[in-house]
């Protein structure tokens, strides 16, 4: 029995789904950038707020979203441990699209130097590197999910270390707004 090479369109199947994948990042980080002014309306929402807030703000990649800030204002008001662990959960889900991203493809971001360098790093040190960028509110760590998605780190394993980092994250943020709202209440009387 002789083997038929596989057909053309059997081997653009894969290479259409990675570009799909990145155009659908790239057009969802576009269009929550766009509407970065509408999310803030969700501090209304309490602990959903502060979940929803994070998912949207931490889903683009690169772009700016509101997100820590509506957590630091949403830990004065509401028990900041929960809002923590809502605004932790948010984030590492949002934080998806830049690992699929990469798993698609690395040829954008491959060429640059800071990819490189972080590229490095991950190689070495993996999720406890992940860990720390995902605590630390930086911008590099959208870089550090789609260097984890392009260089196949299990999407469970890179879900667990964001939600692990970007959970202790949102409670020292929401912490720190509890703190700051009690400091100016003492210092209004």
């Amino acid at each position: 029995m002789s083997q038929h090479p596989p057909s053309s369109r059997r081997r653009w199947l894969p290479i259409a789904g990675r570009v799909l994948a990145v155009l659908v990042v790239i057009g969802l980080s576009v269009t929550i950038f766009s509407f970065s002014n509408k999310i803030e309306q969700l501090r209304t929402l309490g602990y959903l707020g502060a979940f929803s807030t994070m998912l949207l703000g931490n889903a683009t990649i690169i772009l700016p979203a509101p997100g820590l800030t509506i957590v630091f204002a949403l830990g004065s008001t509401f028990n900041p441990l929960l809002i923590g662990l809502a605004a932790g959960a948010g984030a590492a889900l949002g934080e998806l699209t830049g690992y699929v991203a990469g798993f698609s493809g690395r040829v954008v971001l491959e060429r640059r130097k800071l990819y490189r360098q972080l590229e490095g790093w991950m190689r070495r040190h993996g999720f406890a590197f992940l860990f720390v960028l995902a605590v630390i509110p930086n911008p590099f760590f959208d870089i550090a999910g789609v260097i984890a998605g392009a260089l196949r780190f299990t999407w469970w394993r890179f879900l667990l270390v964001a939600w692990a980092g970007k959970t202790v994250q949102g409670i020292l943020i929401a912490y720190a707004g509890a703190a700051s709202a009690s400091w100016v209440l003492g210092w209004l009387s």
